[in-house]
């Protein structure tokens, strides 16, 4: 893909989508990465029992995959990423399985801010649900 430069971009542009998994290895290496070990995360039984439908992804762990997002977007570079913020609208269950849960994860950009920076408002869905709101992230382009 050729590199994405600020002169380039126009306020409309499409970022195609892309797909993330989730499995529940990536939930356990998260939990030790972050210290997050809440039990929701991890065991069946006791999220099932505390009437969610299976075990559910970290909240955080969605977002940084939103991040993954427009860091592979903006060139590769993590530092070009300058602000990133969401709202948790939905769960995403990961089922025990080869599968896992797929998160897809698309852009627009809404802005053009000036010196080299862009406002991207993101769209994440795992299924049919909608599991961050109010998506966003500026980022600087060469």
């Amino acid at each position: 893909m050729p590199p994405v430069r600020y002169d380039e971009v126009e306020v409309g542009t499409q970022i195609p989508p892309r797909s993330y998994q989730l499995k529940r290895l990536n939930l356990v290496k998260y939990a030790g990465a972050s210290g997050d070990f809440n039990i929701i995360h991890w065991n069946e039984r006791v999220a099932r029992e505390v009437g969610l439908p299976n075990v559910i992804s970290h909240g955080m762990l969605t977002m940084a995959q939103a991040g993954n997002f427009v860091t592979e977007w903006a060139n590769g570079d993590p530092g070009a990423v300058v602000e990133l913020g969401v709202r948790f609208s939905k769960m995403v269950p990961v089922p025990d399985d080869d599968e896992g849960a797929t998160v897809e994860i698309s852009g627009v950009v809404a802005g053009k801010l000036g010196d080299g920076r862009v406002k991207v408002d993101l769209t994440a869905r795992s299924g049919a649900e909608k599991v961050l709101s109010r998506s966003h992230a500026v980022v600087r382009l060469p």
